[in-house]
């Protein structure tokens, strides 16, 4: 079915979203470029010799967006901030009874997604799933995949491991509005729920595996994985780790945005995530490997939607990634962008 396929990716002249193009082209399906900025859309389709569908949309025109969405098979969300454009996005979508993916990496933009479509979506017998990218999607799958036969696990951690973080406009944009929503507080998953706070987040040493290392960490530097993990999984306690370089990059004002340092315009930064679940006394582990967090948000965008498109699936409605495909066989299909090793 993928030959020719179309694919309708709106934010597609952003910087993840212009890798979502290409992953998408490389595999065989067809693109339609849609955005906010007509411009910015015509110049991403001169790169490509003017060959793919320019369709310009707000999220404030629902029949701009009907337009962009028609005769699309599906459609990948890469704009930010997700708290503007996914509810608008995914009405369009429902509209056109297509499914629909997006890369949000906001908590409360994710959640909303769940809040307020989860019905609507499963009346309807699509599928809506939000966050499958680097935060939310990866870190769901390798805990889903790490789960194994296990029905239930007293907590689960996911530690970022990066060599460096150069935020894109969009990151600083969505973390901008996610601050905003909670007030400046911080969050976290405990006790089987969200939990907003003031503490200041702790820093501690995390046993990374090999070739990476022990390494210190912010603790409860939290990202989507709080929300995609307990949306399908019985684990209370869900807790994320940042890498102390990255998380320096992230807030410092003057960290520059990423460079292209490949043929692929992937940037030099590498990335080791480590996944572990606990039950009991004992523990299992999934490992991911590879290069730039938001050039490997482009396979794991496009791999969901072949999936989807290919009816290899396990729920409709709203759905994370551990929740709607087969977790270990999913990461195994990513093996050109990631290095996965599990133990269970």
């Amino acid at each position: 079915m993928t030959a020719g396929t179309v694919v309708a990716v709106y934010g597609a002249y952003g910087h993840t979203g212009r890798f979502v193009v290409a992953q998408l082209r490389e595999r065989g399906f067809t693109p339609v470029l849609s955005g906010r900025d007509a411009g910015k859309l015509e110049e991403l389709a001169a790169a490509y010799g003017s060959e793919p569908d320019v369709r310009p949309a707000s999220v404030d025109d629902p029949a701009s967006l009907d337009r962009a969405l028609a005769g699309a098979a599906a459609v990948v969300n890469c704009a930010g901030p997700f708290a503007v454009t996914a509810a608008p996005v995914i009405e369009a979508a429902l509209r056109a009874g297509i499914p629909y993916v997006d890369v949000a990496a906001e908590i409360e933009a994710n959640i909303d997604t769940f809040t307020h479509f989860g019905d609507r979506a499963r009346a309807a017998e699509t599928a809506v799933v939000p966050a499958m990218a680097f935060y939310g999607g990866l870190g769901d799958l390798l805990i889903t995949a790490a789960m194994g036969d296990w029905k239930e696990a007293d907590e689960a951690h996911v530690a970022y491991g990066l060599s460096s973080w150069h935020p894109t406009a969009g990151t600083r944009a969505a973390g901008a509005v996610s601050r905003q929503r909670r007030g400046g507080r911080g969050v976290r998953y405990t006790n089987g729920r969200l939990e907003y706070h003031q503490d200041d987040p702790p820093v501690l040493e995390w046993p990374f595996p090999d070739p990476m290392g022990p390494r210190a960490v912010v603790g409860g530097f939290t990202m989507a994985d709080v929300v995609t993990v307990p949306s399908h999984l019985a684990i209370p306690e869900v807790c994320t780790y940042m890498a102390v370089e990255a998380a320096r990059d992230l807030s410092a004002p003057d960290t520059p945005a990423p460079t292209a340092a490949d043929e692929r315009g992937r940037s030099a930064q590498t990335f080791l995530v480590d996944a572990v679940v606990r039950s009991g006394g004992s523990e299992r582990r999934a490992v991911a490997t590879g290069r730039d967090i938001y050039a490997v948000t482009a396979p794991l965008a496009v791999e969901a939607i072949d999936r989807i498109l290919a009816g290899r699936t396990r729920a409709t409605g709203v759905a994370s990634a551990g929740e709607i495909f087969d977790a270990a066989d999913f990461l195994r299909a990513l093996s050109p962008h990631i290095d996965l090793e599990l133990w269970t």
